[in-house]
């Protein structure tokens, strides 16, 4: 660029806006365009705005106080954010550097008009002048302030009218199903711009075996085990550089395969729409930022069956059905742990989804319903003991599977029959692939001029590289086969109907792990309502299965205490005619258990301790030697035999001598009759404590995991 030395003075007619504090300051000429398209194509904007020196020397500016600023090629005006230059030049007037910025047009400088206006208060404070090809602004004066806002406004408006004429083109091929994209993995774009199948076979067979693994396991985790498991890995065709469609091997990866089941084009479909990008999600100075992906009804476009596909229409919908129930949100993934209704069971009173609780590292198992306390503080809704209520689950699954055994038998070989096939093309593929780059390797190798040592050694050490590959998978199919082989034998058919005659054997086998029976009751199940009634050991479930079936029945729980049995009273009373009859404790235990009474808890049948103790609340039962001795001991103020406060709470003895140990009572020991009577001191306030202790909520252990919570 030829800048001429000479700084002559200003025209006459810009004497009044150009003085000699602003030629003491920078000129500043700020060079901008929007892609790197143009910078490459339009370089004669590029020129006419270098040009600008020419025009600060003439308006006499020195060539030692003319700065240009071009670290914006290539970046958009929409916003200031990730432009450099704009952000530099607006830092160089706050400091009263700048006397007058240049520009072709107002344009370049900003097309927002809050970065705009910014510039321009910025300028009016400092003095600053703005000029373009039409003429020199100063925004401290009411008519230039005035049209500089109008250009700025122009400004934003234009690039409004372009978007709108950019978007409007879009969704007119989006239409028209001929909207350019980047073809997928498993797609590629023929030069009229028609998506095909990938040429290879391969690769075709590999996306086909993602969605058919999905289809079996339910999972992307689970897909990405089967598929590194046996050493499959996905179809890669380069976009960019050198080697440019050509197709690459690439380890597949848990992002790769949630993408591509995603996608509708893998089910034929034109879409358009289906990622929006929210401005509130936005990051600064990341431009991609902000997507979203929007519900299939909100698709601006949906053309069915414009593509080759790899399934079906429905099997897509299934599939982002699955993938949605794998979330939080949803039902969710087979979880870790021995509950079978992780993530099925529903709470009858408020409706929401129940959590899965573990204590006692995993062998304690119990079901509640703890939202509304966790997110608004209100009382546990309901809670239950889970291993009643997995057994009786367990019980109907087997019921519902009996019929269809022959038919699981069949099903089963079937499926391993054509997994093992899928897999025996996989490894043909694979050898067939590498017996072609051991011959394309031999043909170069023999193509050379063997005078031509410097290219032949290197041909060499290809052919070796490609000989070594190959047998390094020869020797992986060899193992292949060793441990799969191709067909089922006899025995296994066998093996596979004996199995599936006997599906409670099979449930109960040890080899059958706790995710393999959530798999299967989440097949037969879609939800399990819940309801405890009234806090008694009476629970109403209601089991939803798939396809619109349903059985209710009732559930028999342990509960904590006596008290909440719903036949308590009837009990006391029972109990209390057969003492009346003069019946000892043992044999009235033995005439409760006969006539199908059972107690609280998880103990089957009663026996004379627990009678003895329903007696000794009742006041019929004076106790033992050691109890009579209790009443005789001198005792201070406010002191209570064990029993006699046990009666009075209305609570076990075991767990007053279990808060005793523990320290939550002041109790003391006195000797009686060789007996030691314990002697608990309890007044009123200490009495109404224990009552609330008592009453109080459960707490459950702080090593207790919850592994399943409700949305």
């Amino acid at each position: 660029m030829n800048i001429s030395s000479a700084a002559p003075r200003p025209a006459p007619f810009l004497e009044g806006k150009i003085r000699s504090d602003h030629l003491q300051r920078q000129a500043v000429i700020y060079v901008r365009q929007s892609t790197m398209q143009q910078v490459q194509r339009h370089q004669e904007s590029t020129r006419l705005q270098y040009g600008l020196v020419d025009r600060a020397l003439q308006l006499g500016w020195p060539k030692q106080r003319i700065l240009v600023i071009d670290e914006d090629l290539g970046c958009s005006g929409a916003t200031a954010e990730g432009r450099a230059g704009f952000q530099r030049l607006v830092a160089e007037v706050g400091l009263d550097h700048v006397g007058i910025v240049l520009g072709i047009e107002m344009s370049r400088l900003a097309r927002s008009s809050r970065d705009w206006y910014q510039l321009l208060e910025i300028c009016a404070i400092f003095t600053t002048l703005i000029g373009d090809v039409d003429g020199i602004y100063d925004p401290t004066t009411y008519n230039d302030r005035l049209l500089l806002g109008l250009k700025g406004t122009m400004s934003e408006a234009e690039l409004h009218i372009i978007k709108q004429r950019m978007l409007a083109g879009k969704r007119a091929k989006a239409q028209r199903g001929e909207l350019g994209m980047r073809p997928p993995m498993g797609y590629v774009r023929q030069p009229s711009g028609e998506f095909i199948k990938d040429p290879d076979e391969q690769a075709q067979a590999v996306i086909a075996l993602v969605f058919e693994v999905f289809e079996r396991k339910g999972t992307i985790n689970a897909v990405l085990q089967h598929l590194v498991k046996h050493g499959v890995r996905m179809p890669y065709r380069v976009a960019t550089g050198p080697a440019k469609g050509e197709l690459e091997w690439r380890r597949p990866n848990r992002v790769t395969l949630s993408n591509l089941l995603h996608h509708p084009v893998y089910a034929g479909a034109c879409v358009y729409g289906r990622r929006r990008t929210d401005p509130r999600r936005k990051v600064p100075g990341r431009p991609s930022t902000g997507r979203t992906v929007t519900k299939p009804d909100e698709w601006e476009v949906l053309l069915k069956d414009r593509l080759p596909a790899y399934i079906s229409w429905e099997q897509y919908e299934r599939n982002v059905k699955q993938l949605n129930a794998n979330t939080a949100q949803g039902m969710g993934v087979v979880r870790q742990g021995p509950s079978l209704l992780s993530g099925l069971i529903v709470c009858g009173r408020c409706g929401l989804r129940m959590a899965t609780q573990y204590s006692n590292n995993g062998r304690g198992l119990r079901y509640l319903c703890s939202r509304m306390a966790t997110d608004y503080g209100e009382p546990l809704c309901q809670s239950l003991a889970g291993t009643p209520l997995d057994q009786l689950t367990a019980e109907l699954v087997l019921q519902a599977l009996e019929p269809a055994a022959l038919e699981i038998s069949l099903k089963v070989a079937e499926d391993i029959e054509a997994e093992r096939s899928r897999h025996q093309e996989h490894w043909q593929r694979r050898l067939e692939r590498a017996r072609f780059e051991c011959e394309r390797a031999a043909r170069q190798y023999n193509a050379v001029e063997p005078e031509n040592r410097l290219v032949a050694r290197t041909l060499e050490e290809q052919w070796e590289a490609a000989l070594a590959a190959e047998e390094e998978l020869k020797r992986g199919y060899e193992q292949f086969l060793r441990e799969e082989p191709s067909p089922l034998s006899a025995e296994e058919r066998s093996r596979i109907r004996q199995l599936a005659g006997d599906i409670p054997g099979l449930w109960h086998n040890a080899a059958t792990t706790a995710a393999d029976r959530q798999a299967i009751v989440r097949l037969l199940l879609e939800r399990v309502v819940v309801t405890v009634l009234e806090d008694t050991e009476k629970v109403n479930v209601d089991y939803h299965w798939a396809g619109g079936h349903r059985t209710r029945t009732r559930l028999i729980r342990p509960v904590a205490r006596l008290e909440q049995l719903s036949y308590y009273p009837e009990l006391l009373a029972r109990i209390a005619s057969l003492h009346k009859q003069g019946h000892s404790a043992d044999a009235i235990a033995r005439t409760l258990n006969e006539e199908g009474w059972r107690p609280a808890k998880r103990r089957k049948t009663f026996n004379r301790v627990m009678v003895r103790n329903l007696l000794t609340r009742q006041g019929l039962y004076t106790g033992s030697q050691r109890q009579q001795y209790a009443t005789k001991v001198k005792r201070g103020t406010d002191e209570w035999a064990l029993k006699e406060l046990a009666r009075e709470l209305k609570m076990p003895e075991v767990t007053l001598y279990t808060w005793i140990r523990k320290g939550k009572l002041t109790a003391r020991q006195e000797k009686q009759g060789g007996h030691c009577i314990w002697l608990i001191q309890a007044n009123a306030a200490e009495l109404e404590r224990l009552r609330a202790l008592r009453t109080a909520p459960r707490t459950w252990p702080k090593h207790a995991r919850i592994t399943e919570a409700s949305p």
